[in-house]
């Protein structure tokens, strides 16, 4: 399977929101943040088996909707606790109207 691959198109992805996909059995959330970058990271927080996908998503934030862990969407940092430990991010290009991921992290975290 090539490194990089389509996900979804653009369109299938709002402003503001993320939704799940799940690439070779690797669950990724896909969010289009409000100034219309797009960003995927691993679809589970690292603090409890709660797919990120279903969280909030504030400026360059995703916030896990049980426990309030947030992460950074640019280098899977938590930048709220209860999460200590980044989760995978994911290189994301867009071309021609559909988002591509590559699925080798990009901030050194492996894959689960």
């Amino acid at each position: 399977m090539p490194a990089t691959v389509r996900v979804a198109a653009a369109t299938e992805v709002a402003k503001g929101t993320a939704i799940s996909v799940e690439v070779d059995g690797v669950p990724l959330a896909v969010v289009h943040t409000d100034d219309d970058e797009f960003h995927a990271v691993h679809d589970e927080c690292s603090h409890a088996t709660i797919p990120l996908s279903e969280g909030e998503v504030d400026g360059c934030t995703l916030e896990c909707w049980l426990h309030g862990s947030r992460f950074d969407l640019r280098t899977g940092e938590p930048t709220g606790l209860p999460a200590t430990e980044p989760v995978a991010v994911f290189p994301v290009e867009i071309r021609d109207g559909d988002i591509y991921v590559d699925l080798n992290p990009s901030n050194g975290v492996k894959k689960p």
